[in-house]
């Protein structure tokens, strides 16, 4: 296994649309979303340790999440595990993260990917990753894993690629943001169009170099600790300083403003898993199309359902279409799937009629 392979596993978001299952203090990459016996961390780190030696897979989240990260990920040591005194967006994790590697080793290229992503061809998974680190390793260059669309989602944002190349690694014209329904529709009829996976591979060097170039301040802040990474006195100057870091995403500070920014179309199937609707389309379903996570169903007149409980509970549907219906401790949620977008505003609103403790 190559030495100079590393990874970034980002696994600090809440997943507030998988709420009530997802909460700040137990988040969606921490659950068995999909009843497989792995959580969704469980399952990325195994797949990236495929290809990356376990040692070299850093572990971002929030300093609340320490505990379950170590627990869920027994073969991981605390030096692995990158903590956010603050919620910073991921452009200033991912340069601290990645000026930690540099200063480990200078020969590294990494990927930087969600932690709460499914993906079940491993292997095509990791031959696109080795194809990008190949080219990473030779090239200056800021590389991203595109999804081939298949309808026009508004939820994603978009790669517009150069499409005069025949070569698999694409040149990106530029990004898109999320589009309206006509947009998104125009964007697949061109044909040089991806959605925005949040998945990165660079060199180290490359990665530092674009921040110090399109984002000097915060390039500064986080180079004036060198001396203290991967030492005793690095959690005391990250305290300190990683609160005064900008709250700015990765695409915005360097991929959007850089020239040197090539895609690859992923050949593996993908999902994003950001919604109650998306782990829907990933289960199996009955024959009447509901799809069942650890209960047993009697259902009537009941069809495209979204049903999940703790494990083994009885659940009784009558006359329920395309609902999403979670049952968890002290939350039982009965929603329609065509409004689970608003999941959110109503996780906000329950928060405020009943008490924080509920999110």
């Amino acid at each position: 296994m190559n030495k100079n392979y590393y990874a970034i596993l980002m696994a600090g978001g809440v997943g507030s649309r998988f709420w009530p299952v997802s909460t700040q203090d137990f988040p969606k990459q921490f659950h068995d979303m999909l009843g497989t016996g792995d959580t969704l961390i469980q399952k990325t780190f195994h797949r990236l340790a495929h290809l990356i030696p376990k040692e070299n897979i850093y572990i971002l989240t929030n300093e609340r999440y320490n505990d379950l990260v170590l627990e869920q990920l027994p073969e991981v040591t605390q030096k692995q595990v990158v903590l956010e005194p603050a919620m910073r967006n991921t452009a200033p994790c991912i340069l601290y993260a990645s000026l930690k590697i540099q200063k480990e080793n200078p020969d590294a290229v990494m990927i930087v990917a969600p932690s709460d992503h499914w993906i079940e061809d491993e292997a095509t998974f990791s031959k696109n990753v080795e194809e990008a680190f190949m080219f990473c390793e030779k090239n200056d260059a800021l590389m991203t894993l595109g999804i081939q669309p298949t309808f026009p989602n508004t939820g994603y944002g978009y790669i517009e690629f150069d499409d005069s190349s025949t070569d698999r690694i694409k040149s990106v014209n530029q990004f898109r943001e999320k589009p309206d329904y006509e947009t998104a529709k125009a964007f697949i009829a061109q044909g040089n169009f991806l959605w925005n996976a949040g998945i990165f591979m660079w060199s180290a060097k490359s990665v530092i170099e674009a921040f110090q170039k399109n984002q000097p301040k915060l390039y500064e802040l986080f180079e004036s600790g060198i001396a203290s990474y991967n030492t005793d006195s690095e959690s005391h100057f990250i305290k300190e300083n990683y609160p005064k870091a900008e709250n700015i995403s990765v695409d915005y500070a360097i991929m959007e403003k850089s020239t040197n920014v090539s895609v690859i179309a992923a050949e593996f199937d993908w999902n994003d898993l950001g919604t109650w609707g998306s782990l829907y389309d990933k289960l199996d379903k009955d024959k009447d199309g509901n799809a069942v996570v650890n209960s047993r169903t009697l259902a009537e007149d009941a069809s495209g359902n979204m049903i999940r409980t703790k494990n083994d509970k009885i659940v009784v549907v009558d006359g329920l279409k395309d609902y999403i219906i979670v049952d968890k401790d002290e939350v039982l949620l009965i929603f329609p799937k065509t409004k689970e977008q608003d999941i959110k505003k109503t996780l906000q609103q329950v928060k405020d009629k009943f008490g924080e403790q509920y999110g």
